[in-house]
């Protein structure tokens, strides 16, 4: 996972020095220790590693990371999942709906998520990346693994000149996903 976050950080710096200037300071172990304490949650190693990176992007930017979504702080991403939550069985009454075991670590700004999933619902995969949409249905797990995905995501760089690039972009070329999962 380290080698993944240096690829990134050089690419995003190097194909979007604008956007890579937004992002925040990385958070340390302290404070991630601090979140795990106060959310009473373990914050898989992984996860650990991309805040230890950076710790999501300035509230005033609202450029998209990937997906058409924006990376969002640990501590933002914590206390929305913890409200989230609080909604299950009265406002979210289908199970799955939402789920404690996942926070989104990047939101489009129309309350949908993509969220990195601590328990491996639908799937028993562990770290796997699952799409929450607050009005629709579907529950599609996206990526295996934030490695995966974030791996994708350079490999979009790596194919994309600087001069072509533009903000909005999808990964979709994960092999055997996305893995779709509808709600009833």
């Amino acid at each position: 996972m380290e080698e993944i976050i240096q690829k990134l950080d050089k690419y995003l710096s190097i194909q979007r020095p604008d956007y890579y200037s937004e992002l925040n300071e990385p958070l340390d172990d302290s404070q991630l220790d601090k979140l795990e304490e106060y959310y009473k949650i373990e914050i898989p190693k992984d996860l650990r590693t991309l805040y230890k990176w950076k710790n999501g992007q300035k509230p005033t930017c609202y450029e998209a990371f990937v997906n058409n979504s924006c990376f969002i702080p640990l501590h933002q991403a914590l206390y929305d999942a913890s409200e989230l939550t609080s909604m299950t069985g009265l406002d979210f009454d289908i199970e799955n709906w939402w789920n404690k075991y996942w926070i989104p670590i990047f939101q489009n700004g129309g309350g949908d998520s993509i969220c990195f999933d601590l328990e491996g619902i639908f799937t028993e995969q562990k770290g796997q990346l699952i799409e929450f949409w607050h009005a629709d249905n579907d529950r599609n797990v996206i990526s295996p693994t934030l490695e995966t995905f974030l791996s994708k995501i350079i490999d979009l760089y790596e194919t994309k000149d600087k001069e072509d690039f533009d903000e909005y972009f999808e990964i979709e070329e994960i092999e055997n996903y996305p893995k779709k999962f509808f709600l009833e």
